[in-house]
């Protein structure tokens, strides 16, 4: 953690404190617009209204219909632990920000070091100036002659010409070089620069491994056309983009749950890291690209890609709080990948090949929803899954319909073998019996370390990357596709 340049506090001079970038890495407003968005998608026609209002009265209205909840936002942890000492010296302390005064207000109650705050209230939308000479009317009224400003941008400059002392906070370098031109001695808590790392980790740039499906159409039909590949390919990169444009609308949504959970509290973006701001260009450029690059392979998986995304947007905004319908989802949009691969390699996928898939996801999808339950059954038994709708009660229903599920799909496999299928695509079909015991041993693996919590709630095709054990399994099932595709004596 940076720590900052350290100058004598002037504890009788009153510091008054921004909130949106200084105090915590986030802003309220658009948090708020993503909490009102998370209500129903038709309120952005609202929000669009709203902007005739003007700031003042667009933030008023917002702040009518939905407040973040001042605990489960980000805060600048070494800034706040300085206000926390300075407020233990005495030194009075004031909450100023654009943001409305009502969110100010809970902000500062919740912090516990304020003695006062000031918002956005009436038709003034406080900031620059209107900031400046609201300050210091308020540390006049208060007897103070003189007052410091801690603040983060371009429109904190105004502010900060009328304050006696300064503290910078993740302050962008050109706004930090003209701030001390006015305060050569400001105080200064460094900014934390946004790393590749973190962007990548905000994409989920690992989950591009399950668009892997997409080849699954190809090596079933023992596909060698180097077109085909070539056009699969292209659109695993498609999917890619745009799987990780709706992971940052998924979590964009989810922001407020994501922050009370264990594992997802350090995502970019519920830790403050990215900014919604950031995260909403990002998403957008992924997005309009992934459709270029899906229309370069046809406009049929450009289709595929579009139901795609529609049913992951409609998964993030409602679906996945529909208990059994969530996972039902889940299931069907990894065999949607298959299907998009098959139109892109111009094949047809079988029927076995799809039923496969969907009895085999669903259970993979159960699997997800126990290894979170598991992860909250030892903490509080009534709680519900953040972001869901089961219960830890729910746990052993949950658990049978996932093995019942898992073993279906191996159940399916055997009677591909003897089928016409079965016969018509592998020289040796026989060989296949050797997979079903693999699959098995494999499903009841991760169920068993589901059931001890070794997953930690996390994605069971993000576990079995990590896992050797899943590799190795995945080298002796292509290795059993391959004898019996061509036979032991080829």
């Amino acid at each position: 953690m940076q720590r900052a340049t350290q100058l004598p506090s002037l504890s009788s001079m009153p510091l008054y404190v921004d909130m949106d970038g200084t105090l915590t890495p986030s802003d309220t407003l658009y948090e708020s617009v993503m909490l009102f968005v998370r209500q129903s998608p038709l309120n952005l026609l609202r929000l669009l209204a709203w902007l005739a209002l003007g700031k003042a009265g667009f933030k008023r209205r917002l702040a009518d219909a939905v407040r973040p909840d001042p605990a489960r936002l980000p805060y600048r942890e070494d800034f706040l632990q300085y206000l926390r000492t300075e407020h233990a010296r005495g030194r009075p302390l004031v909450l100023a920000s654009a943001a409305d005064v009502r969110i100010v207000r809970e902000v500062a109650q919740h912090i516990g070091v304020f003695s006062d705050s000031l918002g956005t209230e009436g038709s003034a939308n406080l900031s620059r100036n209107n900031k400046r000479a609201a300050i210091a009317a308020h540390a006049r009224a208060a007897g103070h002659a003189q007052w410091a400003y801690a603040g983060n941008s371009h429109d904190d400059l105004a502010v900060w010409q009328g304050s006696a002392q300064a503290v910078a906070v993740n302050t962008p370098a050109s706004v930090l070089a003209r701030l001390r031109q006015q305060h050569p001695q400001a105080q200064v808590f460094e900014r934390q620069p946004l790393r590749l790392r973190t962007v990548l980790r905000a994409i989920r740039l690992k989950q591009w491994a399950k668009n892997a499906l997409l080849f699954i159409p190809l090596l079933a039909a023992h596909a060698t056309d180097a077109q085909a590949w070539g056009a699969v390919a292209l659109g695993f990169v498609a999917f890619g983009l745009c799987a990780s444009a709706t992971y940052l609308f998924n979590d964009l949504l989810d922001l407020p749950s994501d922050r009370v959970h264990r594992i997802k509290r350090l995502r970019p973006l519920a830790a403050g890291t990215l900014s919604i701001p950031g995260a909403v260009g990002l998403g957008a450029v992924m997005l309009v690209l992934s459709f270029v690059l899906a229309l370069a392979v046809s406009a049929s998986f450009a289709g595929m890609l579009l139901l795609y995304t529609a049913i992951t947007l409609a998964y993030s905004m409602r679906l996945k709080r529909l208990p059994l319908l969530d996972v039902l989802v889940l299931a069907g949009l990894y065999t949607l990948r298959i299907g998009a691969g098959a139109v892109a390699a111009q094949v047809t996928p079988s029927n076995w090949l799809l039923a496969i898939s969907m009895f085999l996801f669903l259970s993979l999808a159960l699997v997800k929803r126990c290894a979170e339950l598991e992860d909250i059954q030892a903490t509080d038994d009534a709680k519900l899954a953040p972001g869901r709708g089961y219960q830890p009660r729910d746990l052993a229903t949950l658990r049978g319909m996932g093995m019942a599920s898992g073993f279906l799909s191996v159940m399916v496999l055997t009677l591909y073998i003897d089928s016409q299928n079965g016969r018509t695509q592998y020289a040796e079909p026989q060989w296949l019996w050797a997979a079903a015991p693999l699959l098995l041993l494999w499903i009841m693996r991760i169920w068993l370390k589901t059931g001890r919590r070794e997953l930690h709630g996390e994605d069971p095709l993000q576990f079995a990357l990590r896992d050797r054990f899943s590799w190795l399994t995945l080298a002796l099932l292509a290795g059993v596709a391959l004898l019996a595709s061509i036979g032991p004596a080829a």
